[in-house]
C-alpha cells in the first residue's frame, strides 16, 4: 500500500477506507465520529494504536428498526489521519498502555515460573531443571493459545 490509498478531504486531513485492506469490517456504531486513538510526533515517531473495535465473538448489537439511510452506507472502517499542532492534541494515556503491557508480561512470566517450578528439584543450594524446559513451556503455551483463542486474552485482563 502506498500513500495514494489515502483520500485527502482537506489540506490537513486524509482518510483510508479499510475495505481496500481487509475483507470483513466491523461497522462503526451509528453516531460515533472519529475517535482520537493516539499520535506520532518527533518524540514518539511510531506507535501501536489500539482501536476500540467490538470483539467479533461478542453478540452483535440489536439492529435499529428505523435506520438512518445515510448510516446504512457507513459499514466500513476508516482510518483518519490529521496534521495537528502538537499542543492542541488531547492527552494520550501512554502510561495506561505501558501498565497493560507490564501486566501482560508479568502474567506470562508467572505462567512460565509455575510451569518451571513443577519440574524443579533441589540439589543442595541449587535448583535443577530439565535443559529443554523453556522449549516445553513455549510449545505448551503456543498449543493452548492455538486451541483456545481466549487464552491469550485472559493474560491481558
Amino acid at each position: 500500500m502506498d500513500a495514494s490509498a489515502f483520500v485527502q478531504i482537506d489540506p490537513l486531513h486524509w482518510i483510508l477506507d479499510m475495505n481496500s485492506l481487509i475483507g470483513k469490517c466491523l461497522p462503526q456504531p451509528p453516531g460515533h465520529p472519529f475517535l482520537f486513538c493516539g499520535a506520532v510526533h518527533p518524540a514518539r515517531p511510531s506507535d501501536l494504536l489500539s482501536l476500540p473495535w467490538s470483539d467479533p465473538s461478542e453478540e452483535p448489537p440489536i439492529p435499529d428498526p428505523n435506520p438512518n439511510p445515510l448510516q446504512l452506507g457507513l459499514t466500513s472502517a476508516k482510518i483518519g489521519v490529521s496534521v495537528e499542532d502538537l499542543a492542541s492534541l488531547p492527552p494520550v494515556a501512554y502510561a495506561g498502555a505501558e501498565k497493560k503491557a507490564e501486566r501482560l508480561v508479568l502474567r506470562v512470566g508467572e505462567n512460565l515460573f509455575n510451569f518451571v517450578q513443577s519440574f524443579c528439584k533441589i540439589d543442595g543450594s541449587r535448583l535443577v531443571m530439565p535443559m529443554d524446559i523453556l522449549d516445553r513451556w513455549f510449545k505448551k503455551f503456543q498449543e493452548r493459545a492455538r486451541k483456545d483463542p481466549s487464552y491469550l486474552k485472559d493474560f491481558a485482563l
